[in-house]
């Protein structure tokens, strides 16, 4: 989980996001967040002594591929299999009757369930935290995990809820005023993380990443 920094490593600067609304910028390409994920993925294997208990479910829309470029990380320096599924939070957030109809995502629980797994949670970038809290509300109904951690590409600042990663790809500081946007390959197209100008909300409440 890697944010908002230009190549230089500081938060200013950054190229022209190519394809990309005018005034926004990318921060992060496509081997930075590669090596972001790398490193994410060593850090994982350290804090859970080998990673054999661990099952990475990812937040849709992007935390998805996220979670099955961490698990193919994590099989290749340990060559074992790292459980990879997604878990879907549309029936849980707390924004849910002042949003517009939502559809539902998919939650895909790996063979051997979560009972007794230290699971990491994955998602694209860390804002408010609601999204977070709305995963662990779902996840309790789903089993009952050893260990629940979080991994983020970017973490962006910005609190409301007493929430914090144990995966950090990038710390961004960000302002209220500005929008983080990560794209990928898997979903995009291609690479990269964008800082711009925020976009009107579309509902209150609005959640991690700019939602």
């Amino acid at each position: 989980m890697r944010a908002q920094k230009p190549t230089t490593g500081d938060a200013g600067g950054g190229s022209p996001a190519p394809d990309a609304p005018e005034g926004t910028r990318a921060v992060l390409d496509g081997s930075e967040i590669n090596r972001a994920l790398t490193r994410i993925a060593h850090e994982v294997l350290e804090r859970t002594k080998g990673g054999r208990d661990v099952t990475l479910l990812g937040i849709p829309s992007r935390g998805v591929p996220l979670a099955h470029r961490l698990a193919r990380r994590i099989e290749r320096v340990e060559d074992l299999t790292a459980p990879a599924g997604s878990l879907d939070i549309t029936m849980y957030r707390d924004d849910l009757r002042s949003a517009p109809v939502r559809a539902l995502g998919r939650t895909e629980i790996p063979q051997g369930g979560l009972d007794d797994r230290v699971v990491v949670l994955v998602d694209d970038v860390l804002f408010s935290g609601r999204t977070v809290r709305a995963a662990l509300d779902a996840l309790g109904d789903l089993g009952r995990p050893r260990a629940v951690q979080l991994a983020v590409l970017v973490d962006r600042g910005h609190r409301e809820l007493p929430i914090r990663a144990d995966y950090v790809g990038k710390n961004l500081p960000t302002s209220l005023r500005e929008s983080v946007t990560v794209r990928l390959e898997e979903t995009d197209g291609h690479d990269a993380v964008l800082l711009g100008p925020s976009r009107p909300r579309t509902r209150p409440g609005a959640t991690e990443g700019n939602d």
